[in-house]
């Protein structure tokens, strides 16, 4: 099978590389588009290092051919502030100290996007249901829960104000 173009919309930007027949969507992110902030861990989706959002959801992108999510709406790391200003998750993540090494930063606050986009007011319970297939091994999950809740609840203040 030859290789072929691929054209995904990624943070909000069409892109379109070459792509080798089989190639991963944590690959082509990385090496194609330049986009490294989704990290490679495990290289079999359990540490959620490389998780980034597709069509909203969130996904192991070192398990995804490319291919297969071709025309997507891929969401990374990157395509998370606007205009340079961190989002309530990024400066939750900050201000809760819920980052060691930041390796795992990346995939957990795409995870938390990805929750508080669907529920902009969760439970504890479903914050750790939601960071349940990433791993950190640093700073610790209660910081990280800890910030994801503040950041939805920053998220509602500023629905409030507006």
């Amino acid at each position: 099978m030859p290789s072929q173009i691929v054209s995904l919309d990624v943070n909000g930007e069409r892109r379109e590389f070459i792509a080798a027949p089989g190639a991963t969507l944590l690959a082509c992110l990385r090496e194609s588009l330049g986009l490294t902030a989704a990290k490679r861990g495990c290289a079999q989706g359990a540490c959620g290092t490389c998780t980034v959002l597709v069509d909203g959801r969130p996904e192991a992108a070192c398990l995804v051919a490319v291919e297969t999510v071709a025309g997507s709406a891929i969401r990374t790391l990157e395509g998370v502030a606007t205009g340079g200003d961190l989002d309530e998750v990024q400066s939750a993540f900050i201000d809760c100290f819920a980052t060691q090494c930041g390796f795992c930063t990346p995939g957990m606050i795409m995870v938390a996007e990805a929750l508080l986009d669907r529920d902009p007011d969760p439970s504890e319970a479903d914050v750790i249901e939601a960071i349940s297939g990433n791993v950190c091994r640093c700073t610790g999950y209660r910081p990280i829960v800890i910030a994801i809740l503040e950041a939805a609840r920053r998220r509602r203040e500023r629905a409030v104000t507006r």
